[in-house]
């Protein structure tokens, strides 16, 4: 995969590496809430070069500069492989995974502390502790769900959830027990999906991916199997009321969507409560969706992509009846880890998508209209692999950086 080109916009970022307190280098540039719109951001060519979008600005959307300026700084590093984190309603405090199997709890102005407990997990590949979420009634319970890989013998894993709770002090997982787990185990280790994501109504989306491989990146298709899925579960991990198979024979009642390949970002939309997900493809053919019960997404019988390799997915198509079309979708890839609606005031950014880069080693700015992308923005080049980005109460940014192993804060400079 190869990195995109950034734009100037993002070119002019002031960055800092500093403890928390420490002033941090900036530099001055105007906030405009009117982005200035021009050709697409500058990228490699489109590794399907016969692709054709199945509306106006499915990909490749304008670049919309909003010429913001931004003052890094490093809250927590020395984080192998940081993954997921969640934030903790009571102080703002933040839990952050380690691939490696360790949870941190972050806080500014503080050095990181080890959250202990965490069950034994499988960090072979893309596998380890994935994402992690607080349950809607932590106030009162303390509860806390984490995605990770867990080994099931015989050479094969999977991606189960667990819940626990989290001791007063924050210093451990108590009760932990695994509520649920991917069926069938794979023999595997990439493609775990595991992103986590709660409705209003109180209902836990999970997602799993394809597993990889050749062979079980088909049962994607299969209702049947989790692999390739988003799940909805209540709080126990049992599947939610109204999911579109409960009841239906040779089908898996947890399922919500399916045709999915390796979903790792997921958000709510703050206004409509829909779930949007961001997905990798393999060379092209990154995605966003906004998965509803019952619909099939496609894969790995459509794609705006081509195979690692280098030839077609299946026969290459890339639209086909009865199968979505992504809302948007990158060919060249970012590789994106996670995504969020920004709904802060700190930067003029309300109600856009702010999607982490692995691939881009940035983070990924979508303006909408209603849900159509009308604009992209590529925003701090150079700190390394985004992996998850998250919102603070006071609306700056916190950012995992995978290779550096940071936590960065990001406000207006």
């Amino acid at each position: 995969m190869r990195m995109p080109f950034l734009s100037t916009a993002a070119l002019g970022l002031v960055l800092a590496a500093c403890s928390p307190g420490a002033p941090a280098p900036t530099a001055q540039a105007e906030q405009s809430t009117n982005p200035t719109r021009g050709a697409p951001v500058q990228q490699s060519d489109p590794n399907k070069s016969n692709a054709v979008p199945a509306f106006p600005e499915q990909t490749r959307a304008p670049e919309a500069r909003t010429n913001v300026t931004l003052k890094v700084e490093t809250l927590a590093e020395g984080i192998e492989n940081p993954w997921g984190s969640a934030l903790l309603p009571d102080d703002g405090a933040v839990l952050v995974t380690s691939k490696a199997g360790k949870l941190w709890l972050v806080a500014p102005g503080k050095p990181k502390t080890e959250v202990t407990g965490v069950p034994k997990v499988d960090a072979r590949g893309q596998g380890g502790l994935l994402d992690i979420s607080v349950g809607p009634d932590f106030a009162t319970t303390r509860s806390v769900y984490f995605s990770y890989s867990e080994d099931r013998g015989d050479g094969k894993n999977g991606t189960s959830l667990a819940k626990a709770t989290l001791s007063t002090d924050r210093t451990k997982l108590e009760n932990v027990a695994t509520i649920f787990r991917q069926e069938p185990a794979w023999q595997s280790t990439g493609h775990y999906g595991s992103n986590l994501e709660w409705d209003s109504a109180g209902n836990l989306y999970l997602t799993v991916g394809d597993r990889q491989r050749p062979e079980p990146r088909q049962l994607a298709q299969d209702i049947n199997t989790h692999i390739g899925k988003i799940m909805r579960l209540k709080a126990d991990g049992k599947p939610a009321v109204g999911n579109p198979f409960i009841g239906q024979a040779n089908a898996r009642p947890e399922i919500w969507s399916y045709g999915h390949r390796n979903v790792q970002g997921a958000a709510i939309h703050p206004d409509t409560g829909k779930l949007w997900t961001i997905e990798h493809g393999p060379r092209g053919g990154d995605e966003i969706n906004i998965p509803q019960a019952g619909k099939n997404y496609g894969w790995p019988i459509i794609c705006y992509c081509i195979d690692y390799p280098g030839g077609p997915i299946g026969e290459g198509i890339t639209t086909k009846n009865g199968m979505e079309q992504p809302v948007y979708y990158w060919d060249p890839v970012i590789a994106p880890g996670d995504m969020i609606f920004y709904t802060g005031n700190l930067f003029p950014w309300k109600g856009d998508i702010l999607a982490s880069g692995l691939a881009a080693n940035t983070i990924v700015r979508l303006d909408l209209d209603g849900e159509k992308v009308i604009g992209e923005e590529r925003l701090l080049p150079d700190q390394g692999r985004i992996r998850d980005i998250l919102q603070a109460p006071d609306g700056a940014l916190y950012v995992l950086v995978d290779d550096a192993g940071k936590v960065l804060r990001l406000t207006p400079a």
